[in-house]
């Protein structure tokens, strides 16, 4: 694929949260001065931390991506998977949707292509579990729960029903503590339309290998939402692996075992492996080491013209001290995103580039319905938040962050509707196999003699 060769053209790899920020920063500050393509496999981009509320129910999963398309309209949006990158000829293969290959060139590239869930040699995990990056995964989830119940509800088998209302969750740290939280928050609204089942019928189960859940806000609320989470009935086991979870028995490390119908993988992420497909260093972690202006650092300092942030990188946080790194989270990605689009126009201006400088704003986290933890850095103090004044923050900043004002006065819209008449505890869980119905019909009409 052949671009101008009279301007610049930018090549952004992944739609995310960094990628389709520089994009659209690029064409805003370019113009018609660049060309600008990004490469997705997906036509739009995801907010994951909205992910636990679309998996309860709480907002409506259209409303938790925005399309690349619709928001870039000064970039070429290119729907496919890269398969290879070659910086030394300046080119990179991708296969679009229809499996035909392709390759693009680039004078200026930009790596995005975040992470994908770090898996374990576990027996049965890649066969019976889910992850909960995507918001198919989130759908899945939310379905399965709610049809569980109406499920348990109806049959008169014990041993079914236990195991069709057992949820399992593998990690216990952002995407797992939220996740279980926010489910088992919808579980308890769903059950006054379920008079057959009871509370202790229903068992949510983590399983975290570290001695503690939610490290990212700190030991002490960390230790609030251990107790917040035990107190409603999750039972959270602690310093415990999972061992194997075969035809759904779970076994952990501590002994026990049990028939789990749901197991969701949250267990950590590891960056995209197609980096491995490329002449691009990386180091000991399969990341890209970026300079602190965001270029890709090579053997003898950086790399011409290859740009890099978010999840699939390491990238030198200034503002914690000499040696830490920013953690892997979207509030940094967003903002490396902007230096990154500001750092390659300055490039192709001739003007010195600028490291990227941010001090954390803080953590938050939503556990349910009016509850939360999180931490909020202002003016050198730290400020805990549990509870409500929690979940109230944590929804008004990812409003705040949520690309475009039509997804955030949806979402808020969504939420105004739970209000008046609850959240939605409909599950669709035909929606995986929509043609069986039109299938069971055509098998029943008698056959043309």
């Amino acid at each position: 694929m052949n671009t101008n060769a009279s301007k610049p053209h930018v090549l952004i790899l992944g739609g995310g949260t960094v990628g389709m920020n520089v994009a659209s920063e690029l064409t805003k500050k370019l113009g018609s001065n660049a060309a600008v393509t990004v490469v997705d496999s997906r036509p739009y981009l995801t907010y994951q931390p909205f992910l636990p509320e679309v998996g309860a129910g709480a907002i409506d999963p259209r409303n938790v991506l925005a399309p690349l398309r619709k928001v870039l309209k000064g970039a070429k949006v290119v729907t496919g998977t890269v398969d290879r990158i070659d910086h030394k000829d300046r080119s990179v293969q991708v296969k679009t949707d229809d499996d035909v290959a392709v390759s693009i060139n680039y004078d200026y590239l930009v790596i995005g292509l975040g992470a994908v869930p770090r898996t374990l040699p576990i027996p049965g995990l890649a066969e019976n579990a889910i992850g909960f990056k995507q918001v198919e995964e989130a759908i899945a989830v939310r379905d399965r729960i709610l049809a569980n119940l109406a499920e348990a509800a109806s049959t008169k088998d014990a041993e079914t029903r236990k195991r069709l209302l057992t949820f399992t969750f593998v990690g216990g740290g952002f995407a797992g503590g939220e996740a279980v939280a926010e489910a088992q928050d919808m579980v308890r609204a769903a059950l006054r339309y379920y008079p057959d089942l009871h509370p202790s019928d229903v068992r949510f189960v983590v399983v975290e290998a570290m001695g503690r859940i939610l490290p990212e806000v700190g030991d002490d609320l960390g230790k609030f939402a251990l107790k917040d989470m035990r107190e409603r009935g999750i039972e959270v086991k602690l310093e415990t692996f999972l061992n194997s979870c075969e035809d759904g028995i779970v076994k952990t490390s501590d002994g026990d075992e049990f028939a789990s119908d749901l197991i969701v993988w949250t267990a950590g992420i590891k960056p995209n492996p197609v980096l491995a497909n490329s002449d691009l260093p990386l180091n000991q972690t399969g990341r890209l080491d970026c300079m602190a202006d965001l270029r890709v650092k090579g053997e003898n300092g950086p790399l011409e013209n290859v740009f890099a942030a978010g999840d699939c990188t390491t990238v030198p946080d200034l503002a914690s001290g000499e040696g830490k790194v920013c953690p892997p989270n979207a509030q940094h990605a967003q903002r490396q995103a902007v230096r990154l689009a500001d750092n390659i126009v300055r490039d192709i201006d001739g003007r010195p580039l600028v490291d990227y400088f941010h001090k954390n704003l803080g953590t938050v986290a939503t556990l349910g319905m009016y509850k939360g933890v999180g931490q909020l850095f202002i003016g050198g103090k730290t400020i805990e938040l549990k509870g409500l004044p929690a979940w109230a923050a944590a929804r008004a900043y990812h409003v705040y962050a949520m690309p475009t004002f039509a997804r955030k006065a949806a979402v808020i819209a969504g939420w105004a509707t739970n209000a008046i008449g609850n959240r939605d505890i409909l599950g669709i869980p035909e929606s995986t196999d929509p043609r069986r119905a039109f299938e069971l019909a055509a098998a029943s009409t008698p056959k043309k003699k």
